[in-house]
């Protein structure tokens, strides 16, 4: 099996391991470092000194200004397509390098990117390290060149590295190589822990290069030769290389090339060496011959080494099966580190490891692995268990350590206690973990730190939060804190009044066991471990909250606190209103007096960015007709609930309808209970107010928009009329909603009228039913639709119409709605009539409230009049609230702006009237 190779060469430094040391220093008048970019930006120039702030353009250009002691430092990224000749030579222990000036894993730089090989000639004590070659390297007539992880890409018919013209003394290691000749008179090249691949010609050719070593090579041969030593290369040694032999590629086209594993000619076996090789059968060749010596072609170990006297210790594989980086692989401990030209570290920098898993069979007992690579551990990650991770002071607390580690009985661990204290390493030897033990001194939480160290030097960390707590009884504490839905689309449901409590303050001696919480309603719950309980509340209102924490040996501590419990201040959002239940032909049939009736909200319903899940209140169009007697309708959020208010009033045998704010309970249902009697319901959805979600509200002084008695006449049957409602009276034009009060007058028949955003899409709900003789009216939110405007649809006989903004949802909106189940705040009933041209004071609006929704009724009224709802202590307009009618309990959802906690309701000069108001909710600043 093929190691793979190194993404990133690693970049320790071999300076000093390589005959380069890593302190030399410069003189002081030279630089110690020229700088190469070619990236866009980088301000290069080739007529400067190269420093970092004007670096050169191009290498060359560095190549011929570099000094002894000087490092070129290449930035990588944009390939250096230049031809570079490296003529300028460093001195004994002062030589001239060339490195990629990376960054972390960054890929080194490209050099001489088609524009032929980079060639050292003539030169000496030179270091290439760290760098890609285009098209390869020559070193040519050179002495002392080191080059160290680098990469060479694989040119046709050619070796990408030659050394040549009586070079001396050349090293290459711990790179990847498209091939490797030696030649020319070369001597003492040196080839170790390299990774080396041939084609058409030997993966490693020496040729008349005397003394020439390849030692601890991993080496592919194709077409030809894995090994090749011919010509005058005398003195040569081949030792813990691991061959490969493919033979039989496509490209491989003269059948008589040899493919031997190594290949030694008669005239360069004079003081060669050779042993500790490691060749790799191949079953896909049906005749594979690993040495040819001196002419002679040897298939088995046993013949070459009777023949040659070489190869004691080599070992012929039949396939590659068992060749591979793990364990059982024959590569491992089983070379020589004696041999000559071993590195100290392998391809990827590390050392030589004793696997404890092998024995060891490498020269005189030694450890060293065949190849290019050590086999090591692999360890990456470290894990701790803790016996008494939560504990009083002064317990003994033991820690246990572990790794992925595939040598465990090598490991070691040092332990950091977090206190300040001096960490303690503990080797896991034979035993099944590292061990260690410590004593806390005083309360606190502590970040317990493991770093587990391979014998390869390779580390992985973990870490756990240890608590050690104060010796006696504990405390109890906690915080309660109002759970919101999450801003956005989403599908997740928060039902309102959703409260969380957290006890994790709490200081216990030890663990946690059980919590159990007393919400403060009758009814309390077991949490287990846990220090974190939620609640979602029926009610609003202030309950008293009991934690009692049990720990694991018994003990406990108790804390107690008073909640506050109210519903999240909400953005509106607007729907185009659709119809959710019609008592007249749907299943149930009418309504029954006392008897609860059910409607449910679309939760899944996504309007926008956002999706009802998790709406607080919801604004419907409720409407009662078809009534067996005079009634009312109360809606309220849970079944339960015996409201004293009421949201319709309806006549024996009429139809009336009014707009309804209410909260929702826990899974988005409302309840609606008739008084008395029998009726028929119908419900429309208009909107909802979601807490992180819609639009903001800003109340507006009371505006008349449209009086279709003063202008463009009554609506005829089925006739429509666009009304401008955003950027006239006082709502911006980009509103997304308005607020209106609607008022019919001078029906001719039983109708209703219809407010919707679309022309081109008319809904089958309604805002409004008008009657002949009455003055009606309702409120409406209503979404603003194409150039401000909304229409209004009118179904039968004719009527007209006045429209009232009251307010606005959109960008400009400065208050968020807080809604409360109804409450009563005024009935002048107790208190004595609003007699004509009065105006009556409603106080107990919330302290911050700075709008209002309420419900107002108008009853017991002596002459046909209307009512106008206005902020307390502010001008009021010409725009009524509701109409008021002798005989008639007339109700009106109303949207008013608030002035020192109050508003004031002013009764026209028609007749005198009991007033009543019911909150359903308010806006605060948000």
């Amino acid at each position: 099996m093929r190691p793979t190779r190194a993404t990133t060469l690693l970049t320790a430094g071999l300076v000093t391991l390589l005959g380069v040391p890593a302190g030399a220093a410069a003189a002081a008048e030279t630089p110690v470092s020229l700088y190469v970019n070619n990236q866009d930006g980088s301000n290069c120039s080739d007529a400067g000194a190269g420093t970092q702030a004007v670096p050169y353009c191009t290498v060359s250009a560095a190549a011929k200004a570099v000094a002894p002691g000087q490092t070129v430092r290449i930035k990588p990224g944009k390939a250096y397509t230049e031809a570079v000749t490296i003529t300028r030579s460093g001195e004994p222990g002062k030589p001239i390098s060339f490195v990629s000036d990376v960054q972390g894993d960054q890929t080194p730089a490209l050099l001489s990117s088609g524009k032929g090989p980079v060639v050292i000639s003539g030169a000496s004590h030179v270091v290439l390290r760290n760098l890609h070659f285009g098209t390869g390297i020559r070193i040519n007539g050179s002495h002392g060149v080191e080059v160290d992880r680098v990469q060479t890409r694989r040119t046709p018919a050619a070796a990408s590295v030659r050394i040549g013209e009586g070079s001396t003394d050349v090293r290459l290691t711990r790179s990847l190589f498209a091939g490797v000749r030696i030649d020319g008179g070369a001597r003492n090249t040196v080839l170790g822990r390299n990774e080396i691949s041939g084609a058409t010609v030997p993966a490693v050719a020496a040729v008349d290069a005397p003394g020439t070593v390849v030692t601890n090579n991993t080496v592919y041969g194709s077409c030809a030769a894995s090994l090749s030593v011919t010509g005058g290369t005398t003195g040569a040694a081949l030792f813990n290389n691991v061959i490969w032999t493919a033979g039989g590629a496509a490209e491989c086209t003269a059948a008589a090339d040899p493919r031997n594993a190594v290949l030694v000619s008669q005239s360069a076996t004079q003081g060669i060496r050779a042993d500790y090789n490691l060749v790799v059968g191949n079953k896909n060749t049906a005749d594979p011959v690993p040495y040819s010596w001196s002419g002679t072609t040897y298939k088995d170990l046993a013949s070459f080494r009777a023949a040659t006297g070489q190869g004691a210790h080599d070992i012929l594989t039949p396939t590659s099966d068992d060749v591979h980086l793990g364990e059982g692989s024959p590569v491992i401990d089983s070379a020589d580190a004696t041999a000559p030209g071993v590195p100290p570290t392998d391809f990827e920098g590390l050392p030589a490891l004793d696997d404890p898993h092998t024995p060891n069979s490498g020269k005189n007992g030694g450890y060293l692995d065949r190849g290019a690579y050590e086999v090591h551990d692999e360890m990456t990650a470290t894990w701790m268990t803790v016996d008494q991770p939560w504990a009083p002071v002064g317990t003994e607390v033991g820690f246990q350590a572990v790794s992925d580690s595939r040598w465990p009985t090598t490991m070691s661990y040092r332990v950091d206690f977090g206190d300040g204290s001096a960490p303690v390493d503990t080797p896991q030897g034979d035993g099944l973990n590292g061990a260690a033990k410590h004593v806390y001194g005083t309360p606190g939480d502590y970040v317990v730190k493991v770093t587990a160290v391979s014998v390869s030097g390779r580390t992985a960390t973990t870490q756990k939060t240890v608590k050690a707590t104060p010796a006696g009884p504990g405390t109890a504490t906690f915080t309660a804190k109002q759970v919101l839905p999450p801003a956005g689309d989403t599908q997740e449901h928060v039902p309102p009044l959703t409260y969380e409590f957290d006890a994790s303050a709490s200081v216990t001696t030890w663990p946690v066991e059980n919590m159990e919480v007393d919400f403060g309603e009758g009814w309390s719950s077991n949490h287990g471990a846990t220090t974190v309980a939620r609640r979602t509340y029926e009610k609003p209102g202030e309950y008293k909250v009991k934690v009692k924490l049990v720990d694991t040996k018994g003990g406990t501590a108790t804390a107690t606190q008073t909640v506050r419990v109210d519903y999240a201040p909400s953005g509106y959002v607007a729907v185009t209103p659709y119809r959710l239940q019609d008592t007249r032909g749907w299943g149930g049939g009418a309504l029954k007096g006392g008897e609860p009736t059910v409607v449910g909200m679309p939760l899944d319903l996504k309007t926008g960015n956002s999706t009802a899940a998790g709406m607080a209140a919801v604004v419907l169009n409720v409407t009662l007709t078809d009534a067996s007697q005079d009634t009312h309708l109360t809606v309220s959020p849970n079944r339960e609930d015996r409201p004293t208010t009421s949201n319709v009033n309806v006549r024996k045998g009429g139809t009336s309808s009014n707009t309804v704010t209410v909260p929702v309970n826990d899974i988005g249902w409302v309840w609606m209970r008739l008084n008395s009697g029998q009726a028929h319901m119908i419900v429309d959805l208009v909107g909802y107010y979601r807490p992180n979600a819609g639009e903001k509200f800003s109340p507006v002084t009371p505006a008349r928009l449209s009086d279709t008695r003063t202008s463009g006449g009554a609506l005829g049957s089925g006739a429509t009329r666009t009304v401008k409602v955003a950027g006239v009276g006082g709502i911006p034009a980009d509103a997304k909603a308005v607020a209106l009060n609607l008022t019919g007058t001078g029906a001719t028949t039983d109708t209703h009228v219809i407010a919707y955003p679309d022309p081109a899409n008319r809904p089958t709900t309604s805002n409004l039913n008008p009657e002949p003789g009455k003055d009606k009216s309702n409120q409406a939110i209503v979404p603003v639709g194409p150039d401000g405007t909304i229409t209004l649809y009118n179904n039968a006989g004719s009527t007209h119409l006045v429209v009232d903004a009251v307010g606005f949802y959109g960008k400009a909106g400065k208050t968020l709605f807080t809604p409360v189940p109804a409450k009563r705040l005024a009935d002048t009933r107790t208190t004595g009539k609003v007699a004509p041209g009065a105006t009556t004071t409603v106080a107990g609006l919330p302290a911050g409230a700075v709008g209002a929704v309420l419900n107002v009724t108008a009853t017991d009224t002596t002459g046909p009049g209307f009512l106008t709802v206005h902020g307390f202590g502010t001008p009021r307009t010409d725009a009524s609230s509701l109409n008021t009618l002798p005989g008639l309990t007339v109700p009106n959802h109303v949207t008013t702006p608030v002035g020192d906690g109050k508003v004031s309701v002013f009764n026209s000069w028609g007749g005198s009237n009991h007033v009543i108001a019911d909150l359903l909710g308010y806006f605060t600043q948000g």
